[in-house]
């Protein structure tokens, strides 16, 4: 991983991706988080969340290749490509046991690296998952974004929007048939770590019903929800959620592996 200043390089094929750190405060635990984001957006809406997730932990938060500032390929960005990425990055840098955090999209992107790595990583989350198998189409989820909009805050769309400005609608045009098109709920019991699936409590996108029944096809699977929230709920609840991923590693890392929770946790 070639570093720079505030960023370091990750190269792998034809692929590049960026990587922020955010070092583990003093007294910390050993987990080592890596954050995925979502399709059209960047890392910078993981920032709260890194900061806070630090006190427990190592934290890596990623820009996937077109996105924010990473090169964008010349070529699709498939989920098995992403996939197979994250993982070379995983094993180059020695990450053990890593707990793999997506959002929306980049759930997708952890669960294929689980489903085919299955002992590189140590757990997954996935946030606000995508893509409910009742909205298949693009003006569903073009309609649920919308009502995403009015329920998350101005910093939360000020970021998300001037994201989506910087990707280009040529680029999230490119990655959408790759997000619809990828069968989160078929490839999820393929995945043997625990799955810890977290959405907001108001969450359009990710709604209740479906975060539910992917939960239930999880071998060690649970659900927790967060009253108040919409989509962006690492953002605008981030201390919540950060709380909520270090008491699933702490978990993950003390205990064999339990029955899936049947009922939604709130916080």
């Amino acid at each position: 991983m070639k570093a720079s200043r505030d960023k370091a390089t990750f190269v792998f094929g034809d692929l590049t991706m960026l990587v922020r750190r955010w070092d583990a405060a003093p007294g910390a635990g050993r987990t080592t988080f890596v954050l995925v984001h979502g399709i059209g957006v960047s890392s910078r809406y993981f920032e709260r969340l890194a900061r806070e997730l630090s006190r427990s932990g190592t934290v890596l938060v990623v820009d996937l290749p077109g996105f924010g500032a990473a090169p964008r390929p010349e070529r699709q960005l498939t989920i098995e490509a992403g996939a197979g990425l994250l993982a070379e990055f995983i094993r180059s840098e020695g990450l053990a046991d890593a707990v793999l955090v997506g959002h929306s999209m980049g759930t997708q992107f952890v669960v294929e690296v689980a489903a085919v790595h299955p002992t590189l990583i140590g757990a997954i989350v996935l946030a606000g998952p995508v893509v409910d198998e009742r909205a298949p189409m693009p003006w569903q989820q073009g309609m649920r974004l919308g009502r995403d909009m009015l329920r998350e805050s101005l910093g939360a769309n000020w970021i998300v929007s001037t994201d989506y400005i910087r990707s280009g609608i040529r680029w999230y045009l490119t990655e959408l048939p790759v997000m619809l098109g990828y069968p989160t709920q078929e490839r999820l019991p393929l995945v043997s770590v625990p799955v810890l699936v977290l959405r907001g409590e108001r969450d359009p996108i990710a709604p209740h019903g479906w975060s539910a029944r992917l939960t239930a096809t999880a071998h060690n699977g649970r659900l927790v929800e967060v009253p108040g929230a919409a989509h962006v709920v690492q953002h605008t609840r981030a201390a919540q959620v950060a709380e909520i991923l270090a008491e699933f590693a702490a978990e993950i890392s003390a205990t064999a592996p339990t029955s899936p929770l049947q009922e939604p946790r709130r916080f």
